[in-house]
């Protein structure tokens, strides 16, 4: 790194990629004693999703940073000690409760709005019968509620689910809890400790605060990827990033709309050493979640294929990138049998990559409580018997 007294601080491709990976806690010593919540403290936010293939997403992360942490401790984590709670960032993330506050602009926004996608018949009455049985009998699930669902679609939800969901939006009720993987609804009055229980932030003071904390979580980058770490609009960002405690920089490699970027001071001030983590990363993990700014940083071409038709698939159902040597070496499309883990399909970067992929899998099934590995299809198809081996050669 160069730090001219009078010129912005110019940054190798190798230094911004090595910045993000400390930044997102991949690089370095992992803080054990902070734990989960330290690393959801330390991103910011961790998306959630409904695929369960090793574990769930939100699981997924925090394992990827302090390796094989019980999925207990991490439920534990999020959901216990009024410590987080839900809310759409990114997407429908968990966010450190103390975030509660910066949120405000989305809500007034919401509110504003005057509805979601659902329409309620009578907002009024559905509204203060959902508040006063959470008053009464919560935190409840919208099942407890009443159900969530007319008996239709997925997306024929009922009064009582459009009503909760509502309150959820503009901030009445928050959801600090899952069950069973349905959220858990409680008064916000009653689950976010009084000192954050306000609205009072100004829309530009929210702003201010999520991109600086957008570009600590990522340690250097762009407008764009400030912009969509937490959803905001390329304006918002540019409203308040130069007060945002955030530096400009250039980074080598990065042209264009890309040119012009942003770092912590602080991420630039520490050296840039430590252990990288070898790892199997979720599709949602917020160091991957921006195809572009993984494309800039890697030279990774990332791509969900869930809801891709199976005959269009490239790489399989749920592929994780792995992480190794701080660089995304391969993917892997994982699922279960048993006490298997079975890689369905592995694509590897080449030769070099087969032992960090093939450590990877098998603290995965570890973690799991998987005692045996199998690879099926493996990408170059030559490398199907060295990966059999090395897997082997780990048990």
């Amino acid at each position: 790194m160069t730090t001219p007294a009078t010129t912005t601080v110019s940054l190798s491709a190798d230094e911004a990629r090595r910045i993000a990976l400390r930044a997102q806690g991949l690089l370095g010593a992992p803080d054990r004693r902070a734990g989960v919540a330290g690393v959801l403290r330390s991103l910011g936010a961790v998306q959630l999703d409904t695929i369960s293939v090793l574990a769930r997403s939100h699981e997924l992360v925090p394992y990827a940073r302090l390796g094989a942490v019980g999925r207990e401790a991490v439920e534990s984590a999020y959901w216990s000690g009024g410590r987080s709670f839900e809310y759409w960032s990114h997407a429908a993330c968990v966010l450190p409760v103390e975030e509660w506050p910066y949120f405000a602009f989305r809500r007034r926004a919401r509110r504003a709005r005057g509805h979601r996608w659902h329409m309620l018949k009578d907002k009024q009455r559905s509204c203060a019968e959902v508040l006063a049985r959470l008053r009464s009998d919560g935190p409840l699930t919208s099942t407890d509620l009443g159900g969530a669902k007319n008996g239709g679609p997925w997306w024929d939800w009922s009064e009582t689910k459009i009503a909760v969901e509502w309150l959820l939006d503009t901030g009445e009720v928050v959801c600090a809890q899952r069950r069973g993987w349905k959220r858990v609804y409680d008064l916000a009055e009653r689950a976010v400790p009084g000192e954050l229980l306000h609205d009072d932030l100004d829309d530009a003071e929210c702003l201010r605060r999520l991109v600086g904390q957008a570009g600590r979580a990522m340690g250097v980058a762009t407008r764009a990827d400030l912009a969509d770490y937490h959803r905001l609009t390329g304006a918002q960002v540019d409203s308040v990033v130069a007060d945002s405690g955030l530096v400009p920089v250039t980074v080598e490699g990065w042209t264009g709309k890309d040119r012009t970027a942003w770092a912590d001071p602080g991420a630039l001030a520490a050296p840039l050493r430590g252990r990288h983590r070898t790892t199997l990363l979720s599709p949602f993990d917020s160091l991957v979640w921006d195809r572009p700014r993984t494309l800039r940083l890697f030279g990774f071409h990332h791509r969900l294929e869930a809801y891709v038709p199976r005959h269009k698939r490239v790489h399989g159902y749920f592929a994780m990138p792995v992480l190794a040597g701080g660089r995304l070496v391969g993917r892997v499309d994982p699922a279960r049998e048993g006490r298997t883990l079975v890689a369905r399909q592995v694509s590897v970067a080449g030769a070099g990559a087969v032992e960090p992929v093939a450590r990877a899998l098998r603290e995965a099934a570890e973690w799991v409580g998987c005692d045996a590995v199998r690879p099926e299809r493996v990408e170059p198809a030559g490398l199907v018997a060295p990966l059999a081996a090395a897997v082997d050669k780990l048990t």
